[in-house]
């Protein structure tokens, strides 16, 4: 089973003005992080806009994707959806293109029942043999899965490797990384709680900022790696107030969009109805970037 650990920025999906997926700027885009030494990259989430993609696009962002990295790093593909016959169908498509493991969330239209949660788990990861990182993100599927659920399915089905744990909740950090030891491992699916969710156990981070600026959340990981909880602050300090713009707005795939255009990357627009930025939050991005060393400033 493939080791994920580390900083893993979840990508946008680049789009022309016309809507369409800009495929030759998503590589380009791919490998500008394997430059910038990430640990792994993910696609096909939340910040990919997956669900605003047709299965086409989705399973030719995985194809795309996997030929681009070619090995170099995990990649991890989204396989969420509504039903469980369509999540094991995009989690069976992504292990057979290449890739290294899949993300999966519970349905978030159904806000179903624990019992519902964990046969959905099961049934999706049993279709597969490469590693499930489950998901917990109640604030987009309605559902805060309990820790005992998420325990469970770990300690019963034994490629569910992973949880992106992104309640906001530091204590269920803390009880799934104690207590899943030697089954399942977490990950920070929360940018303003991340080194608060690595002190409690997490291995990883799946991040928004990192998309941004991927140094700085390289810095603070390995920082903490080597016992450097000074300079591991200190990185903290220096990105935390884009973490919490990226949590509190409500727009983290138009703000990631933006930001890869200003780094002279492809972004585009997102699909409707997601709206771009105002004049005001594409100041207060432009000033977060202009801080951490990822926009020059200009005169």
């Amino acid at each position: 089973m493939e080791e994920f650990k580390g900083v893993y920025p979840v990508l946008v999906t680049p789009m022309n003005e016309d809507g369409s997926i800009d495929w030759e700027g998503f590589a380009e885009n791919i490998e500008y992080y394997i430059g910038e030494g990430v640990d792994g990259l993910a696609i096909n989430g939340s910040t990919g806009e997956f669900v605003s993609l047709t299965k086409d696009e989705r399973f030719k962002a995985v194809e795309v994707a996997v030929k681009q990295v070619n090995g170099r790093l995990p990649l991890i593909v989204g396989t969420a959806a509504e039903t469980t016959a369509d999540a094991i169908e995009y989690t069976r498509q992504a292990e057979e293109a290449g890739a290294d493991g899949a993300l999966l969330i519970n349905s978030y239209y159904a806000h179903p029942k624990e019992e519902e949660i964990y046969q959905h788990f099961k049934a999706v990861a049993k279709a597969v043999s490469f590693p499930v990182m489950i998901y917990n993100n109640p604030s987009t599927s309605g559902v805060d899965i309990s820790v005992e659920t998420i325990l469970q399915v770990g300690r019963d089905v034994g490629n569910i490797t992973h949880i992106k744990e992104s309640s906001g909740e530091i204590r269920k950090v803390r009880d799934i990384s104690r207590q899943g030891k030697g089954f399942i491992k977490t990950f920070c699916g929360a940018d303003d709680m991340v080194l608060e969710s690595f002190l409690v156990g997490a291995v990883g981070w799946i991040s928004v900022a990192g998309n941004i600026a991927p140094r700085t959340a390289k810095e603070l990981f390995a920082s903490f790696e080597a016992g450097d909880l000074e300079k591991a602050w200190e990185a903290y300090d220096r990105l935390l107030p884009l973490c919490n713009f990226l949590e509190g707005s409500g727009k983290y795939v138009q703000i990631v969009k933006r930001a890869m255009e200003l780094k002279g990357l492809a972004g585009g627009p997102p699909r409707k109805p997601r709206l771009g930025l105002t004049g005001e939050e594409e100041e207060r991005l432009t000033r977060h970037m202009q801080e951490l060393g990822e926009l020059k400033v200009t005169q």
